[in-house]
């Protein structure tokens, strides 16, 4: 395993893939054994970061992890400090890979006849909690979406959505300032992934922890298949934390930055991106544009989509234009005929009848795939497998075609959809979730 120190430095200087071998939430880097990276600073690394604290007076957790990271977490923290109770843990928000390390602790502390870990969170989680309670089919099909990978099956890939949650014990609404021995935790709440976020500053330390605010990759402030984002929020929260002057910051996702000039560069860049996106979406709005013009009329800030911090590794920055159309627009799109659609199998089978039928779309979609035009190709197979959603030869091209149009992404969001798409053809389908 080698020295952090020297791999982050490597991240930073661009010489790690952050696309597929140090990916911030699904690489095999993310299973690295438990690290004193800091003195008092335990570091635990999984599809997200996991940040115990030793405060001389007992410990702090800053994001806890998944369900599945529960155990490995407390053996790894009692392995650190075997007898040294979790006085506090700060849920960054209300995302499932950042919630569930506590219970082991309050099992642990009802054990020993001691007072549970006190967790704190934004005013806001115990609502998400209680949607995703409402949700749980949908966030485990749209999940199985987001994560499936070239080689799983669609048929069998399901991300079971949990249905039971530890609640904070105290909220806040913008801010809330907290000591534990030695060391005060600063917790200001910022609009960003979620409207729950909120991130954490150890001054005595000049430690940062930005939870999902930073990743490593270009923000998730788009997700096409989840709940409303903030970017423009999102940016100045960014600028918050880098005039704090941190010397270390361990982000919700990806590794800590060390060094106080890479942490501030890493912060103001990703808000200079966010704010590009949205002063230019907003801009084209305010000119009347549809959705689809102004899709296609921005220019994005390349010089920043190239630093090795801001990769389009999980996110994509063309979403984050739709999730800043919806926060200040709403969902329509400007398309009249969308306003009120026919179902779109029967608006299909007009077009293929206009065409002389399914074999010269087929035709046409093989050669458009053929020429690189992918986007075409995914258009022209999505109407003939409408059009003929039993046909073996459709589904057979569809799945040649969204296997390469998944080949071709860096961001695993878009890599994930078409994957499910191409997977589902191979069982007949346009999507094994529905009919």
């Amino acid at each position: 395993m080698p020295d952090i120190r020297d791999f982050c430095d490597r991240l930073w200087r661009g010489e790690i893939d952050t696309i597929h071998e140090a990916h911030p939430v699904t690489s095999t880097w993310n299973n690295r054994e438990p690290e004193e990276i800091e003195d008092g600073f335990l570091y635990i690394k999984s599809a997200a970061s996991m940040n115990t604290i030793d405060t001389g007076d007992g410990l702090v957790m800053l994001d806890t992890g998944t369900a599945r990271d529960a155990e490995g977490l407390f053996n790894g923290v009692r392995g650190w400090r075997p007898e040294t109770p979790l006085r506090a843990a700060v849920f960054s928000h209300h995302h499932v890979d950042h919630i569930f390390g506590v219970n082991r602790f309050d099992d642990e502390a009802a054990e020993q006849g001691q007072p549970r870990p006190v967790v704190y969170g934004q005013r806001h989680i115990p609502a998400h909690f209680d949607r995703y309670k409402r949700t749980v089919g949908y966030n485990t099909a749209i999940n199985s979406r987001q994560f499936i990978r070239p080689g799983m099956d669609a048929e069998h890939v399901r991300l079971p959505w949990p249905d039971e949650f530890r609640y904070p014990d105290v909220t806040f609404d913008n801010a809330i300032r907290f000591s534990v021995g030695a060391l005060t935790f600063e917790v200001t709440h910022t609009r960003g992934e979620t409207e729950d976020a909120a991130w954490t500053w150890v001054p005595e330390k000049k430690w940062l922890f930005p939870g999902d605010l930073f990743i490593w990759a270009v923000p998730n402030a788009g997700n096409p298949q989840k709940a409303q984002r903030w970017a423009g929020e999102w940016a100045a929260g960014l600028r918050q934390m880098a005039g704090k002057g941190a010397e270390m910051m361990s982000p919700g996702h990806g590794f800590p930055i060390f060094g106080a000039d890479r942490v501030a560069e890493a912060l103001n860049d990703t808000a200079d991106l966010l704010d590009e996106i949205e002063g230019q979406t907003l801009a084209l709005m305010n000119l009347g544009y549809t959705l689809d013009n102004v899709l296609h009329s921005i220019e994005m800030p390349q010089h920043l989509l190239d630093k090795p911090w801001l990769r389009s590794a999980y996110d994509h920055p063309e979403f984050i234009v739709h999730s800043v159309w919806r926060y200040f627009g709403g969902w329509y799109e400007g398309e009249p005929d969308r306003l009120l659609p026919a179902p779109r199998s029967a608006e299909a089978a007009e077009w293929v009848t206009l065409a002389g039928g399914v074999q010269p779309v087929l035709d046409r979609a093989r050669a458009q795939m053929q020429n690189g035009n992918l986007q075409l190709a995914c258009h022209l197979i999505e109407g003939a497998a409408l059009a003929a959603p039993n046909s073996p030869d459709v589904h057979a091209l569809r799945t040649e075609i969204y296997e390469a149009r998944a080949a071709e992404q860096e961001s695993s969001m878009a890599r994930g959809v078409f994957t499910f798409a191409a997977s589902s053809s191979q069982h007949g389908k346009r999507d094994v979730f529905n009919p």
